[in-house]
């Protein structure tokens, strides 16, 4: 298997779970979010290394408080983010060292699997880029501009992507360092190499990989943890 890297972008202040504290840090049964989360990565035998993407003023807690007391020692930088998300993986990417496949992921996606990591370098190795994904489970429509529903969308066809989106390192580096100045609004990684000319596999991800974003997902990830 190729030496890999994954990058946690760890950075984000969730602003709708109302917590008052970076959503990563906020705890489930006594540990953080971000500690269910490079646990899963640290566990992997395929990941060689982690480059963990705090905000600028959390660099040191993250530091002391996640990495060294949960000793991580597959951390091998924390490295502070930027205006927008887009930024901090550059940030990321940037501190890589010797890894063929980079895998992006959220911090706050904390029940990955190991097969989803595992599926997701051996497509990213075969195809230069590759995402886990979900089908959707509710039928979708299509709003016109009155909020009249105008069109039904074939479920069959569609995905609801998670992380980790993974990538040759050489592809990913190269596509973010191109759009360094473009006002593009890329809303994940796979749409900033697909603006290249780069085709994405989409895998089977977990239903189980959920991102916590409200107060909500809480409640749901504790129900998680408990099944575990």
């Amino acid at each position: 298997m190729c030496k890999a890297c994954a990058v946690i972008v760890a950075g984000g202040k969730g602003k709708r779970i109302n917590a008052g504290i970076n959503k990563q840090f906020i705890e489930i049964n006594g540990k953080p979010i971000i500690y269910y989360t490079l646990k899963a990565f640290q566990r992997h035998e395929d990941i060689k290394s982690i480059v963990l993407v705090a905000a600028p003023e959390e660099v040191e807690y993250c530091k002391t408080e996640i990495v060294q007391k949960y000793e991580f020692k597959k951390v091998t930088y924390i490295v502070p983010g930027g205006a927008e998300r887009r930024d901090s993986v550059f940030n990321g990417l940037k501190a890589v060292e010797s890894s063929e496949i980079v895998l992006i992921h959220d911090g706050a996606r904390p029940f990955v699997n190991s097969d989803v990591i595992t599926q997701g370098i051996k497509f990213a190795s075969l195809y230069g880029a590759s995402s886990c994904s979900v089908s959707p489970k509710d039928t979708i429509k299509v709003r016109d501009e009155n909020g009249f529903s105008k069109e039904t969308l074939n479920r069959n066809s569609l995905a609801c992507l998670q992380t980790p989106q993974c990538f040759k390192y050489d592809i990913i580096y190269k596509c973010h360092e191109k759009i360094q100045g473009l006002q593009n609004d890329f809303t994940d990684d796979t749409s900033v190499v697909e603006y290249f000319g780069h085709h994405v596999y989409l895998y089977s991800g977990d239903y189980r990989n959920i991102k916590i974003t409200t107060p909500e997902d809480l409640l749901v990830a504790k129900s998680l943890l408990e099944e575990d």
